[in-house]
Protein backbone atom coordinates (compact mmCIF):
# COMPACT_ATOMS: atom_id res chain seq x y z
CA UNK A 1 0.00 0.00 0.00
CA UNK A 2 2.89 2.24 -0.51
CA UNK A 3 4.03 4.39 -3.76
CA UNK A 4 1.14 6.21 -5.92
CA UNK A 5 -0.83 8.49 -4.09
CA UNK A 6 -4.16 7.87 -2.37
CA UNK A 7 -7.58 7.82 -5.61
CA UNK A 8 -10.96 6.65 -5.56
CA UNK A 9 -12.00 6.65 -8.75
CA UNK A 10 -13.25 3.09 -9.09
CA UNK A 11 -14.39 3.49 -5.00
CA UNK A 12 -16.80 6.02 -6.15
CA UNK A 13 -17.83 4.12 -9.44
CA UNK A 14 -18.40 1.35 -7.13
CA UNK A 15 -20.13 3.46 -4.77
CA UNK A 16 -22.62 5.02 -7.13
CA UNK A 17 -23.56 1.29 -8.80
CA UNK A 18 -24.37 -0.31 -5.18
CA UNK A 19 -25.89 2.65 -4.20
CA UNK A 20 -28.31 2.72 -6.86
CA UNK A 21 -28.78 -1.19 -6.52
CA UNK A 22 -29.90 -0.38 -3.01
CA UNK A 23 -32.21 1.98 -4.06
CA UNK A 24 -33.92 0.01 -6.70
CA UNK A 25 -34.77 -2.62 -4.04
CA UNK A 26 -35.83 -0.10 -2.16
CA UNK A 27 -38.37 1.09 -5.11
CA UNK A 28 -39.14 -2.40 -5.78
CA UNK A 29 -40.35 -3.31 -2.88
CA UNK A 30 -43.04 0.20 -3.26
CA UNK A 31 -44.04 -1.45 -6.03
CA UNK A 32 -45.34 -4.78 -4.25
CA UNK A 33 -45.74 -3.29 -0.66
CA UNK A 34 -46.85 0.41 -0.66
CA UNK A 35 -50.61 0.37 -1.76
CA UNK A 36 -51.52 -2.82 0.19
CA UNK A 37 -50.17 -1.13 3.48
CA UNK A 38 -50.59 2.28 2.34
CA UNK A 39 -53.59 3.11 -0.78
CA UNK A 40 -56.87 3.75 -0.53
CA UNK A 41 -57.22 0.36 0.76
CA UNK A 42 -54.60 -0.22 2.58
CA UNK A 43 -53.73 -1.16 6.36
CA UNK A 44 -52.81 3.13 6.82
CA UNK A 45 -53.88 5.01 4.07
CA UNK A 46 -51.93 7.82 2.93
CA UNK A 47 -54.89 9.56 2.05
CA UNK A 48 -55.88 9.73 5.55
CA UNK A 49 -52.40 10.53 7.13
CA UNK A 50 -52.08 13.47 4.27
CA UNK A 51 -55.52 15.15 5.49
CA UNK A 52 -54.26 15.03 9.22
CA UNK A 53 -50.27 16.32 8.86
CA UNK A 54 -49.47 19.81 7.60
CA UNK A 55 -47.25 19.72 4.22
CA UNK A 56 -44.01 21.45 5.92
CA UNK A 57 -44.24 19.04 9.07
CA UNK A 58 -43.85 16.08 6.17
CA UNK A 59 -42.97 16.87 3.02
CA UNK A 60 -43.99 14.70 -0.05
CA UNK A 61 -45.21 14.85 -3.74
CA UNK A 62 -48.08 12.15 -2.20
CA UNK A 63 -49.59 15.40 -0.68
CA UNK A 64 -50.85 16.49 -4.42
CA UNK A 65 -52.13 13.57 -5.33
CA UNK A 66 -52.22 10.12 -3.10
CA UNK A 67 -54.24 7.96 -5.39
CA UNK A 68 -52.99 4.19 -5.93
CA UNK A 69 -52.61 5.04 -9.67
CA UNK A 70 -50.08 8.21 -8.62
CA UNK A 71 -48.29 5.94 -6.00
CA UNK A 72 -47.68 2.76 -8.44
CA UNK A 73 -45.88 5.17 -11.03
CA UNK A 74 -43.80 6.96 -8.98
CA UNK A 75 -42.48 3.59 -7.36
CA UNK A 76 -42.01 2.63 -10.70
CA UNK A 77 -40.23 5.73 -12.05
CA UNK A 78 -37.49 5.39 -9.40
CA UNK A 79 -37.39 2.09 -10.16
CA UNK A 80 -36.63 3.01 -13.55
CA UNK A 81 -33.89 6.24 -12.70
CA UNK A 82 -32.33 3.32 -10.33
CA UNK A 83 -31.75 0.98 -12.95
CA UNK A 84 -30.50 4.23 -15.19
CA UNK A 85 -28.17 4.73 -12.77
CA UNK A 86 -26.66 1.43 -12.25
CA UNK A 87 -25.65 1.62 -16.37
CA UNK A 88 -23.58 4.73 -15.12
CA UNK A 89 -25.14 6.92 -18.54
CA UNK A 90 -26.55 10.25 -16.29
CA UNK A 91 -22.43 10.16 -14.89
CA UNK A 92 -20.93 9.93 -18.08
CA UNK A 93 -23.36 12.96 -19.23
CA UNK A 94 -21.76 14.83 -16.68
CA UNK A 95 -22.71 16.04 -13.37
CA UNK A 96 -25.31 18.43 -14.08
CA UNK A 97 -27.08 15.15 -15.53
CA UNK A 98 -26.01 13.02 -12.90
CA UNK A 99 -27.11 15.49 -10.25
CA UNK A 100 -30.74 15.75 -11.23
CA UNK A 101 -30.97 11.71 -11.43
CA UNK A 102 -29.42 11.66 -8.10
CA UNK A 103 -32.62 14.16 -6.94
CA UNK A 104 -35.48 12.56 -8.75
CA UNK A 105 -34.39 9.25 -6.97
CA UNK A 106 -34.05 11.36 -3.34
CA UNK A 107 -37.61 13.14 -3.92
CA UNK A 108 -39.25 10.41 -4.61
CA UNK A 109 -37.80 8.08 -1.68
CA UNK A 110 -38.70 11.00 0.38
CA UNK A 111 -42.29 11.18 -0.92
CA UNK A 112 -42.43 7.23 -0.15
CA UNK A 113 -40.93 7.61 3.45
CA UNK A 114 -42.90 10.87 4.46
CA UNK A 115 -46.17 9.75 4.33
CA UNK A 116 -44.81 5.91 5.25
CA UNK A 117 -46.03 6.22 8.96
CA UNK A 118 -44.88 3.40 10.80
CA UNK A 119 -44.45 0.97 7.65
CA UNK A 120 -41.25 3.74 6.92
CA UNK A 121 -40.46 4.25 10.04
CA UNK A 122 -36.96 2.53 9.98
CA UNK A 123 -33.20 3.89 10.71
CA UNK A 124 -32.38 2.61 7.64
CA UNK A 125 -35.01 4.71 5.75
CA UNK A 126 -33.18 7.78 7.01
CA UNK A 127 -30.00 6.45 6.25
CA UNK A 128 -30.95 5.92 2.73
CA UNK A 129 -31.82 9.39 2.12
CA UNK A 130 -29.18 10.96 3.72
CA UNK A 131 -26.79 9.20 1.24
CA UNK A 132 -28.84 9.68 -1.50
CA UNK A 133 -28.71 13.40 -0.91
CA UNK A 134 -25.50 13.41 -0.73
CA UNK A 135 -25.55 11.65 -4.47
CA UNK A 136 -26.04 14.67 -5.68
CA UNK A 137 -23.20 15.98 -5.17
CA UNK A 138 -20.37 13.14 -6.78
CA UNK A 139 -20.12 15.03 -10.38
CA UNK A 140 -19.83 13.02 -13.73
CA UNK A 141 -17.44 10.52 -14.72
CA UNK A 142 -14.96 13.62 -15.82
CA UNK A 143 -15.08 14.98 -11.99
CA UNK A 144 -12.48 14.45 -9.52
CA UNK A 145 -13.53 12.54 -6.34
CA UNK A 146 -14.11 15.51 -3.54
CA UNK A 147 -11.99 14.90 -0.41
CA UNK A 148 -14.95 16.79 1.08
CA UNK A 149 -17.52 14.22 0.28
CA UNK A 150 -15.55 11.57 1.05
CA UNK A 151 -15.33 13.42 4.55
CA UNK A 152 -19.15 14.11 4.63
CA UNK A 153 -19.49 9.96 4.13
CA UNK A 154 -16.60 9.32 6.70
CA UNK A 155 -18.66 10.97 9.15
CA UNK A 156 -22.12 9.48 7.92
CA UNK A 157 -20.46 5.77 8.84
CA UNK A 158 -19.11 7.37 12.22
CA UNK A 159 -22.67 8.54 13.48
CA UNK A 160 -23.97 5.52 12.37
CA UNK A 161 -21.46 2.76 14.00
CA UNK A 162 -20.69 4.77 16.91
CA UNK A 163 -23.89 5.96 17.48
CA UNK A 164 -25.06 2.16 17.81
CA UNK A 165 -21.98 1.37 20.06
CA UNK A 166 -23.16 3.84 22.27
CA UNK A 167 -26.82 3.16 22.90
CA UNK A 168 -25.87 -0.89 23.42
CA UNK A 169 -23.14 0.57 26.42
CA UNK A 170 -26.25 2.82 27.35
CA UNK A 171 -28.75 0.28 26.99
CA UNK A 172 -29.53 -3.23 28.33
CA UNK A 173 -26.87 -4.65 30.65
CA UNK A 174 -26.28 -7.97 28.41
CA UNK A 175 -23.88 -5.74 26.06
CA UNK A 176 -21.56 -4.96 29.39
CA UNK A 177 -21.74 -8.84 30.48
CA UNK A 178 -21.08 -9.57 27.06
CA UNK A 179 -24.28 -12.14 27.23
CA UNK A 180 -26.00 -10.38 24.55
CA UNK A 181 -25.48 -13.06 21.53
CA UNK A 182 -26.99 -15.72 23.78
CA UNK A 183 -30.75 -14.81 22.64
CA UNK A 184 -30.19 -12.22 19.85
CA UNK A 185 -30.24 -14.59 16.78
CA UNK A 186 -33.54 -16.67 18.07
CA UNK A 187 -35.54 -13.17 19.00
CA UNK A 188 -33.70 -10.84 16.55
CA UNK A 189 -36.75 -9.50 14.37
CA UNK A 190 -36.47 -11.89 10.98
CA UNK A 191 -33.95 -15.07 11.75
CA UNK A 192 -32.50 -16.22 8.39
CA UNK A 193 -31.38 -19.36 7.25
CA UNK A 194 -28.14 -19.61 9.23
CA UNK A 195 -29.48 -17.81 12.33
CA UNK A 196 -30.08 -21.39 13.81
CA UNK A 197 -26.55 -22.39 13.78
CA UNK A 198 -25.26 -18.83 15.00
CA UNK A 199 -27.57 -19.34 18.05
CA UNK A 200 -25.90 -22.83 18.64
CA UNK A 201 -22.61 -21.66 18.65
CA UNK A 202 -20.40 -22.12 21.71
CA UNK A 203 -20.99 -19.45 24.72
CA UNK A 204 -17.49 -18.27 24.17
CA UNK A 205 -17.65 -17.44 20.54
CA UNK A 206 -20.77 -15.50 21.61
CA UNK A 207 -18.91 -13.64 23.66
CA UNK A 208 -16.16 -13.28 21.75
CA UNK A 209 -18.97 -11.83 19.22
CA UNK A 210 -20.03 -8.82 21.58
CA UNK A 211 -16.95 -7.81 21.96
CA UNK A 212 -15.65 -7.58 18.54
CA UNK A 213 -19.20 -5.88 17.96
CA UNK A 214 -17.77 -3.03 20.58
CA UNK A 215 -14.52 -3.18 18.47
CA UNK A 216 -16.46 -2.36 15.45
CA UNK A 217 -18.68 0.07 16.91
CA UNK A 218 -16.29 2.08 19.24
CA UNK A 219 -12.71 2.04 18.17
CA UNK A 220 -13.38 1.26 14.60
CA UNK A 221 -15.13 4.53 13.54
CA UNK A 222 -12.31 6.81 14.76
CA UNK A 223 -10.35 5.77 12.28
CA UNK A 224 -12.06 6.56 9.13
CA UNK A 225 -10.71 10.07 9.60
CA UNK A 226 -7.43 8.88 9.15
CA UNK A 227 -4.81 9.10 6.53
CA UNK A 228 -4.11 6.18 4.40
CA UNK A 229 -3.98 3.14 4.60
CA UNK A 230 -5.62 3.47 8.08
CA UNK A 231 -9.00 4.76 7.05
CA UNK A 232 -9.00 1.38 4.00
CA UNK A 233 -8.53 -0.59 7.21
CA UNK A 234 -11.36 0.68 9.37
CA UNK A 235 -13.66 0.69 6.14
CA UNK A 236 -12.35 -3.38 5.74
CA UNK A 237 -13.12 -4.28 9.36
CA UNK A 238 -16.37 -2.45 9.13
CA UNK A 239 -17.48 -4.17 6.00
CA UNK A 240 -16.41 -7.53 7.70
CA UNK A 241 -18.23 -6.61 11.20
CA UNK A 242 -21.18 -5.98 8.57
CA UNK A 243 -21.06 -9.22 6.60
CA UNK A 244 -21.25 -11.46 9.87
CA UNK A 245 -24.45 -9.72 10.58
CA UNK A 246 -25.62 -9.98 6.75
CA UNK A 247 -24.68 -14.24 6.76
CA UNK A 248 -26.38 -14.55 10.49
CA UNK A 249 -29.92 -12.46 9.96
CA UNK A 250 -32.31 -10.24 7.79
CA UNK A 251 -31.88 -6.90 8.61
CA UNK A 252 -33.32 -5.59 5.85
CA UNK A 253 -30.84 -3.26 3.21
CA UNK A 254 -29.19 -1.78 6.26
CA UNK A 255 -26.14 -3.74 6.78
CA UNK A 256 -25.92 -3.64 3.24
CA UNK A 257 -26.02 -0.04 3.23
CA UNK A 258 -23.45 0.22 5.99
CA UNK A 259 -21.21 -1.75 3.64
CA UNK A 260 -21.70 0.39 0.33
CA UNK A 261 -20.97 3.84 2.64
CA UNK A 262 -17.61 2.07 3.51
CA UNK A 263 -16.95 1.74 0.03
CA UNK A 264 -15.96 5.70 -0.35
CA UNK A 265 -13.10 5.72 2.27
CA UNK A 266 -11.09 2.60 0.26
CA UNK A 267 -8.28 3.67 -1.58
CA UNK A 268 -8.49 2.32 -5.20
CA UNK A 269 -5.03 0.39 -4.60
CA UNK A 270 -7.52 -1.83 -2.75
CA UNK A 271 -9.31 -2.80 -5.84
CA UNK A 272 -6.72 -4.32 -7.54
CA UNK A 273 -6.94 -7.81 -5.99
CA UNK A 274 -10.45 -7.93 -7.25
CA UNK A 275 -9.71 -7.52 -10.96
CA UNK A 276 -11.55 -4.43 -11.17
CA UNK A 277 -9.96 -2.08 -13.73
CA UNK A 278 -8.76 1.15 -12.11
CA UNK A 279 -10.75 3.49 -13.06
CA UNK A 280 -9.08 6.77 -13.82
CA UNK A 281 -10.65 9.52 -15.65
CA UNK A 282 -8.65 11.48 -18.08
CA UNK A 283 -8.55 14.66 -17.93
CA UNK A 284 -9.87 14.45 -14.75
CA UNK A 285 -12.35 17.88 -14.12
CA UNK A 286 -11.79 20.12 -10.76
CA UNK A 287 -14.29 22.48 -11.75
CA UNK A 288 -14.23 25.62 -9.03
CA UNK A 289 -17.99 25.58 -9.22
CA UNK A 290 -18.23 21.93 -7.80
CA UNK A 291 -15.35 22.46 -5.12
CA UNK A 292 -17.19 25.44 -3.73
CA UNK A 293 -20.73 23.57 -3.63
CA UNK A 294 -19.40 20.84 -1.87
CA UNK A 295 -17.77 22.85 0.57
CA UNK A 296 -21.07 24.70 1.25
CA UNK A 297 -22.23 21.54 1.69
CA UNK A 298 -19.91 20.44 4.00
CA UNK A 299 -20.64 23.40 6.53
CA UNK A 300 -24.40 22.63 5.85
CA UNK A 301 -23.45 19.49 7.23
CA UNK A 302 -21.55 20.44 10.47
CA UNK A 303 -24.10 22.92 11.09
CA UNK A 304 -26.76 19.86 11.01
CA UNK A 305 -24.64 17.56 12.95
CA UNK A 306 -24.95 19.43 16.09
CA UNK A 307 -28.53 17.81 16.94
CA UNK A 308 -26.93 14.47 16.65
CA UNK A 309 -23.90 15.06 18.44
CA UNK A 310 -25.68 16.36 20.93
CA UNK A 311 -27.73 13.14 20.98
CA UNK A 312 -24.75 11.29 21.23
CA UNK A 313 -23.37 12.97 23.98
CA UNK A 314 -26.48 12.65 26.04
CA UNK A 315 -27.33 9.92 28.85
CA UNK A 316 -31.19 9.83 27.15
CA UNK A 317 -29.39 8.78 23.36
CA UNK A 318 -32.34 8.49 20.75
CA UNK A 319 -31.97 5.12 18.97
CA UNK A 320 -32.88 6.56 15.45
CA UNK A 321 -34.21 9.85 14.78
CA UNK A 322 -34.45 12.89 12.19
CA UNK A 323 -33.77 15.93 13.04
CA UNK A 324 -35.27 17.52 10.42
CA UNK A 325 -38.28 16.38 7.73
CA UNK A 326 -35.81 16.38 5.33
CA UNK A 327 -33.76 13.72 6.84
CA UNK A 328 -30.64 14.40 6.15
CA UNK A 329 -27.80 14.53 9.27
CA UNK A 330 -29.35 12.14 11.19
CA UNK A 331 -29.05 9.90 14.17
CA UNK A 332 -28.40 6.17 14.31
CA UNK A 333 -28.39 3.36 16.54
CA UNK A 334 -29.89 -0.51 16.69
CA UNK A 335 -30.97 -2.97 19.35
CA UNK A 336 -29.94 -1.00 22.57
CA UNK A 337 -31.86 -3.74 23.85
CA UNK A 338 -31.92 -7.39 23.21
CA UNK A 339 -35.92 -9.35 23.61
CA UNK A 340 -34.94 -12.18 25.88
CA UNK A 341 -38.58 -14.34 24.55
CA UNK A 342 -39.25 -14.85 21.53
CA UNK A 343 -43.38 -14.68 20.47
CA UNK A 344 -45.56 -14.40 17.17
CA UNK A 345 -48.73 -14.45 16.74
CA UNK A 346 -50.41 -16.59 14.29
CA UNK A 347 -53.59 -15.71 12.50
CA UNK A 348 -56.07 -18.37 11.67
CA UNK A 349 -59.12 -18.19 9.73
CA UNK A 350 -62.67 -21.09 9.50
CA UNK A 351 -65.10 -21.34 6.87
CA UNK A 352 -67.42 -22.63 10.57
CA UNK A 353 -69.91 -19.67 10.89
CA UNK A 354 -69.08 -20.38 14.35
CA UNK A 355 -66.37 -21.13 15.94
CA UNK A 356 -66.28 -24.35 18.06
CA UNK A 357 -63.52 -26.83 20.00
CA UNK A 358 -64.15 -29.07 16.84
CA UNK A 359 -63.66 -26.11 13.80
CA UNK A 360 -61.04 -26.50 11.46
CA UNK A 361 -58.95 -23.58 11.60
CA UNK A 362 -56.38 -23.04 8.97
CA UNK A 363 -53.62 -20.37 9.48
CA UNK A 364 -51.78 -17.81 7.58
CA UNK A 365 -48.15 -17.93 6.75
CA UNK A 366 -45.87 -14.75 6.29
CA UNK A 367 -43.26 -14.83 3.88
CA UNK A 368 -40.32 -13.87 6.46
CA UNK A 369 -41.75 -14.01 10.03
CA UNK A 370 -41.78 -17.40 11.57
CA UNK A 371 -45.12 -19.42 11.28
CA UNK A 372 -44.82 -23.12 11.15
CA UNK A 373 -42.61 -24.41 13.08
CA UNK A 374 -40.80 -26.86 10.34
CA UNK A 375 -40.31 -24.24 7.71
CA UNK A 376 -36.69 -23.06 7.98
CA UNK A 377 -36.27 -19.52 8.27
CA UNK A 378 -36.06 -17.58 4.36
CA UNK A 379 -33.13 -15.33 2.99
CA UNK A 380 -35.04 -12.06 2.95
CA UNK A 381 -32.65 -9.38 3.02
CA UNK A 382 -31.85 -6.79 1.78
CA UNK A 383 -35.27 -6.97 0.46
CA UNK A 384 -37.72 -5.47 3.01
CA UNK A 385 -40.64 -7.18 4.29
CA UNK A 386 -42.54 -4.51 6.09
CA UNK A 387 -45.42 -6.35 7.13
CA UNK A 388 -43.45 -9.01 9.07
CA UNK A 389 -41.75 -6.36 10.47
CA UNK A 390 -44.52 -4.97 12.01
CA UNK A 391 -45.98 -8.34 13.14
CA UNK A 392 -42.57 -8.35 15.18
CA UNK A 393 -43.15 -5.10 16.75
CA UNK A 394 -46.86 -6.13 17.46
CA UNK A 395 -46.14 -9.23 19.19
CA UNK A 396 -44.13 -7.41 22.19
CA UNK A 397 -47.85 -6.75 23.54
CA UNK A 398 -50.08 -9.95 24.80
CA UNK A 399 -52.99 -7.63 22.96
CA UNK A 400 -53.66 -5.82 19.69
CA UNK A 401 -51.94 -2.36 20.21
CA UNK A 402 -51.86 -0.98 17.00
CA UNK A 403 -55.29 -0.34 14.64
CA UNK A 404 -53.17 -1.40 11.48
CA UNK A 405 -53.32 -4.95 13.08
CA UNK A 406 -57.11 -4.50 13.19
CA UNK A 407 -57.64 -3.64 9.87
CA UNK A 408 -55.10 -6.04 8.74
CA UNK A 409 -57.78 -8.48 10.16
CA UNK A 410 -60.59 -6.91 8.71
CA UNK A 411 -58.80 -7.05 5.37
CA UNK A 412 -58.02 -11.05 5.54
CA UNK A 413 -61.60 -11.89 6.54
CA UNK A 414 -62.71 -10.16 2.90
CA UNK A 415 -60.03 -11.89 1.48
CA UNK A 416 -58.53 -8.92 -0.01
CA UNK A 417 -56.34 -10.01 -2.94
CA UNK A 418 -54.12 -6.72 -2.38
CA UNK A 419 -53.62 -7.59 1.69
CA UNK A 420 -53.08 -11.23 0.66
CA UNK A 421 -50.82 -10.46 -1.90
CA UNK A 422 -47.81 -9.74 1.41
CA UNK A 423 -48.82 -13.42 2.60
CA UNK A 424 -46.55 -16.19 1.64
CA UNK A 425 -50.10 -18.47 1.90
CA UNK A 426 -53.74 -17.48 1.49
CA UNK A 427 -55.98 -20.84 2.74
CA UNK A 428 -58.86 -19.12 1.45
CA UNK A 429 -57.80 -18.12 -1.55
CA UNK A 430 -61.15 -19.52 -3.50
CA UNK A 431 -63.63 -17.80 -0.97
CA UNK A 432 -63.01 -15.53 2.15
CA UNK A 433 -63.05 -17.21 5.70
CA UNK A 434 -66.16 -16.81 8.27
CA UNK A 435 -63.90 -16.47 10.91
CA UNK A 436 -60.14 -15.18 11.43
CA UNK A 437 -58.75 -15.65 15.03
CA UNK A 438 -54.91 -14.48 16.15
CA UNK A 439 -53.41 -17.21 18.43
CA UNK A 440 -50.05 -15.49 20.44
CA UNK A 441 -46.82 -18.17 21.26
CA UNK A 442 -44.11 -18.64 22.68
CA UNK A 443 -41.17 -19.58 20.28
CA UNK A 444 -37.60 -20.80 20.70
CA UNK A 445 -35.10 -22.40 18.18
CA UNK A 446 -35.30 -26.45 18.81
CA UNK A 447 -32.27 -27.44 20.04
CA UNK A 448 -29.94 -29.97 18.31
CA UNK A 449 -31.76 -33.06 19.43
CA UNK A 450 -35.02 -31.75 18.67
CA UNK A 451 -34.18 -30.74 15.18
CA UNK A 452 -32.71 -34.20 14.34
CA UNK A 453 -35.78 -35.76 15.83
CA UNK A 454 -38.36 -33.75 14.28
CA UNK A 455 -36.59 -31.45 11.29
CA UNK A 456 -38.31 -28.44 12.73
CA UNK A 457 -36.62 -25.09 13.29
CA UNK A 458 -39.04 -23.61 16.05
CA UNK A 459 -40.54 -25.27 19.12
CA UNK A 460 -43.92 -23.08 20.13
CA UNK A 461 -45.93 -23.28 23.26
CA UNK A 462 -49.52 -21.56 23.19
CA UNK A 463 -49.58 -18.39 25.31
CA UNK A 464 -53.08 -17.99 24.65
CA UNK A 465 -55.71 -15.81 22.71
CA UNK A 466 -54.55 -12.50 20.87
CA UNK A 467 -57.69 -11.90 19.36
CA UNK A 468 -60.39 -13.88 19.29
Amino acid sequence: MTGAPAAYWSSRLVFERALAGLYLIAFLDAVNEFVPLLGARGLLPVSRFVRAVPFQESPSLFFFSSSDTTLRVAAWAGVALSGLVITGLPSRLGGIAAGFVWGALWVLYLSFVNVGQVFYGFGWESLLLEVGFFAMFLGGAQTAPSPWLRLIFAWTLFRLMFGAGLIKLRGDPCWRTLTCLDAYFETQPMPNPLSWYFHWLPAGVHRAGVAFNHFAELVVPFFYFAPQPLASFAAIATIVFQGVLIVSGNLSWLNWLTVVLSVPLLDDRWWSWSGLPIVHAAPASTSPVHITIVAVLAAVVAVLSIGPVWNMLSPGQLMNASFNPFHLVNTYGAFGSITKTRYEIVIEGTRDPVGTDASVWQPYEFKGKPGNPSRRPPQIAPYHLRLDWLMWFEAMSPVPADSWFLTLVDRLRENDPAVTSLLATNPFADGPPALVRARYYRYRFTTPDERRQTGDWWHRELVGAYLR
